[in-house]
This record gives C-alpha cells, sequence and structure tokens, in this order.
C-alpha cells in the first residue's frame, strides 16, 4: 500500500529527540492513510484509535519543542511565531477530523494537509529552531541567532518555503472554513429539525385541543379512553369517566350572552380541572356545555369522590344565574361510571359501554332535580 508521507535526511533537524519525534508522527501519519482502506466494519474503530493517539503523540512533542525553546531561551519572535504555528495546527486538524464524514475524499483531504503541513513546519519553523540553537550553543545570543537564521544561505530554499507556506495558509484557512461552515449547517439542520419536530407537536396539539376552554377535545378524549380501556383490561384494572353538564346553560346564555357564557365555562372548567392531582387524568369539552373526565384506574368508590370534589368545587364558585330553576347559582350535575373494561364482544365491555354507564347516570341526576352526581 501506498506510503502518504516518506521520511528522507533532508528532514532531519540534528537534534535527535526532536527528529525520532517527528519519525513516530510520520509513522502515525502513515497509520491513519492505511486505516481509510479497511473494510467498513472495522475501519471506524481503527481510525477513531489511530487519529486519538495522532492527536496526544503530537500535543506532547509541540509540548516538548515549546520546553527545549524555552530551556535554551530562543528569541521571542520564534518562539510565538512557532508555538502558533502548533495552535493553529491542532485546530485545523480537530476541525478536518470531525467534519470529514461530509467531505468527498476524506483520506486525500486528511493526507494532504497532514503532509503539506509537516514538510513545511519541520523544513520551516522546526529547521530554524535547529539553527538557532546550534548558533546559541556557539556562543551567539538569541536575537543574534534569530536574525542570523533569517538571512538564509539558501536564498531559493527560503523563498519556495515562503511561497509554498503562504499556499499552505490560504488552503488550511479554507479548509478550517469550510469545515466551520459545514458544522454550522449542521447545527442549523439539526435546529431546524427540532423547530419542525415542535411545530409539528404544536399541530398535533391543536388538533387535540379545544379552543375555547384550553383543554382536550371530544375527540382526543376517546382515544385516551380507548388506550386506558385496553390497559384496564389488560391489567384487570378498574377505569372512571365523568360527564359532567352545566345546568340550564342555554338560559345562563340568554340571560347574559354568549360572551359571559364563555366566561362562565372557563371559570367552571378551572374549578373541575383543579380536582384533578395525577397526570394521567384527563379533562375534556366533550360538547358544548357538556365537559368527561377520564380517571385511569379509578374505582367506582374512587370516582364518585372525585364527582362529589367537582361539584362543591363549581358551588364555591357562586357564579349568579338568576334564571335557573336549581338555584342562585351556576351549577352542575355529573353522571360517574367506573368498572373494569371487558372485550366489546361482552356485555358491558370496552369505552362505548363505560359512556353509556356514565351518560346513564348523567340523565339520573338530572332527573332527581340537577346540582348533584349520580353513579
Amino acid at each position: 500500500m501506498e506510503t502518504v508521507f516518506m521520511w528522507n535526511d533532508n528532514l532531519s533537524t540534528g537534534l535527535p529527540d526532536v527528529d525520532e519525534q517527528h519519525q513516530t508522527i510520520v509513522r502515525l501519519f502513515n497509520e491513519l492513510h492505511w486505516a481509510f482502506f479497511l473494510q467498513e466494519g472495522e475501519r471506524d474503530g481503527i481510525q477513531a484509535d489511530v487519529y486519538g493517539r495522532l492527536l496526544a503523540y503530537t500535543e506532547f512533542h509541540f509540548q516538548e519543542e515549546e520546553e527545549k525553546m524555552l530551556r535554551f531561551g530562543l528569541d521571542v519572535r520564534h518562539y510565538q511565531a512557532h508555538a502558533q504555528a502548533h495552535a493553529q495546527f491542532m485546530t485545523q486538524l480537530r476541525a478536518l477530523w470531525t467534519q470529514r464524514a461530509t467531505m468527498k475524499d476524506p483520506d486525500a483531504t486528511l493526507a494532504g494537509f497532514l503532509s503539506a503541513w509537516l514538510g513545511l513546519h519541520i523544513l520551516g519553523f522546526d529547521h530554524a529552531m535547529a539553527r538557532q540553537i546550534h548558533a546559541i550553543q556557539e556562543g551567539q545570543t538569541p536575537q543574534q541567532a534569530f536574525e542570523q537564521v533569517g538571512q538564509n544561505p539558501d536564498q531559493s530554499m527560503h523563498e519556495l518555503l515562503g511561497m509554498m507556506g503562504s499556499m499552505y495558509s490560504a488552503l488550511s484557512a479554507h479548509n478550517v472554513q469550510l469545515a466551520a461552515e459545514n458544522q454550522a449547517l449542521q447545527e442549523r439542520l439539526v435546529v431546524g429539525a427540532h423547530e419542525l419536530a415542535a411545530a409539528q407537536l404544536r399541530v398535533k396539539n391543536l388538533a387535540r385541543t379545544d379552543v375555547l376552554l384550553g383543554i382536550a377535545n371530544r375527540s382526543y378524549f376517546h382515544e385516551r379512553l380507548e388506550q386506558a380501556c385496553a390497559l384496564g383490561l389488560r391489567g384487570e384494572r378498574p377505569v372512571g369517566v365523568l360527564l359532567i353538564d352545566l345546568d340550564h346553560f342555554k338560559s345562563y346564555n340568554d340571560t347574559y350572552g354568549q360572551l359571559q357564557g364563555d366566561e362562565c365555562l372557563r371559570a367552571v372548567t378551572a374549578a373541575v380541572q383543579a380536582c384533578l392531582h395525577r397526570s394521567t387524568d384527563l379533562l375534556a369539552r366533550y360538547g358544548g356545555e357538556e365537559l368527561a373526565v377520564l380517571l385511569p384506574d379509578t374505582n367506582q368508590e374512587g370516582t364518585q369522590e372525585v364527582a362529589q370534589h367537582m361539584l362543591h368545587a363549581v358551588q364555591a364558585l357562586q357564579l349568579p344565574h338568576e334564571n335557573s330553576s336549581v338555584g342562585p347559582f351556576v351549577t352542575v350535575s355529573v353522571g360517574a361510571c367506573a368498572h373494569v373494561p371487558y372485550p366489546m364482544a361482552q356485555v358491558g365491555g370496552g369505552a362505548t359501554a363505560l359512556m353509556t354507564c356514565a351518560e346513564e347516570a348523567l340523565y339520573r341526576a338530572k332527573m332527581q332535580g340537577r346540582n348533584r352526581w349520580s353513579a
């Protein structure tokens, strides 16, 4: 298999520890390149392992070089530029690695980047560092060493490195910009997906909600009732249902007007809702002035107790209703029913039978004088 980067003596700095570390980095470069040609099942894991080792070792190498420059007292101008090049490389490498899945040819992009950077960095910064260290060891001051290295005896090589360095800087900056733009695009897509999901949820909730009262509508109530009955049948647990009707509500609207009638409905709904304390309980608008309550896992005694609380909660509102035959205030009649659901094929089974039972109980409450509950 082709080796992406070949080590040769021209790359040697004359600093044994630095050269040894460079050769280790070259081996890791080539190992990463070869990992792109593995079979798909093992490729990702090995690539991630090699990349992790390359990143860790490169950070170690950079730290060693920077400590060496400080130890020999290199001119601050070289040290700052050299250390900045190290930091830029780590940023660029991380950005390219993060975006490799979106690249048309990630191996070629990464191999080209790593090879160009290593060659230019060694021939440029690292050779300059080595020459300054040798000059300082021979007695020159760091400033003299820096200025002498600046007058490279091989002017053509100096100019070539300068041109290649400019090209590399432009390309690497472009790659990082593309990676950043792609990352931003991915983030926008994620945000867009979340916003779309949230919008779909809002639409779904609107389809389940009564606009006037802000509670579940009849359709959603039946959906939840079917679910509760299925669970109750499976676990042999009772399901409770309440049907609540505002007494003489037509005469209330005739007396006080439609707008006041809407406010009355909202007030009664709030009072009834306050009697429900479980997240599984559900209050819904079942008709014009009729509410329905679903009480999963609730027996007849518990259902009747909730009905009694709701009756008292509405009475406590003391909303005036001068044309009610029941009394001076708004009242409600409640039909309560609870039992363990049975299959629809059996008598008294299913959600339909439960609702029929509650409707009959509500009818009895009205026949008995209203402002009461019946079971």
